[in-house]
């Protein structure tokens, strides 16, 4: 069986609407699948597409094949994922600082 990741539609007229799925080749596009991996929303712009990054590369490492698109969205989510670890730890810092500048409840007004 020849596996592909691929887009799947759904949405409305004039309101697409993907999901990244595992399917075999030869079914029709919004046909049977085995794996829902995510989702994709061309209408939104900045980080229109959230999936399981691990598990398109499980798929891929047993041999399915992603269209174009998709192998576009797997780029685009590696490098947001290498961006995100190195602004993480400052958010996280400046959490913690806000919370202790914050009054305690114990605190008599």
């Amino acid at each position: 069986m020849a596996v592909s990741i691929r887009l799947r539609r759904e949405g409305s007229k004039n309101r697409p609407y993907y999901r990244v799925v595992v399917a075999d080749s030869r079914s029709p596009r919004d046909g049977k699948f085995v794996e829902i991996l995510g989702t994709y929303d061309p209408k939104l712009t900045g980080q229109n597409s959230s999936f399981s990054l691990e598990r398109a590369e499980y798929w891929i490492s047993k041999g399915a094949r992603p269209s174009d698109t998709v192998r576009s969205l797997i780029k685009k989510q590696k490098q947001t994922v290498a961006a995100q670890p190195a602004s993480e730890p400052e958010s996280e810092s400046s959490e913690t600082a806000e919370e202790d500048l914050s009054p305690s409840a114990e605190t008599p007004v």
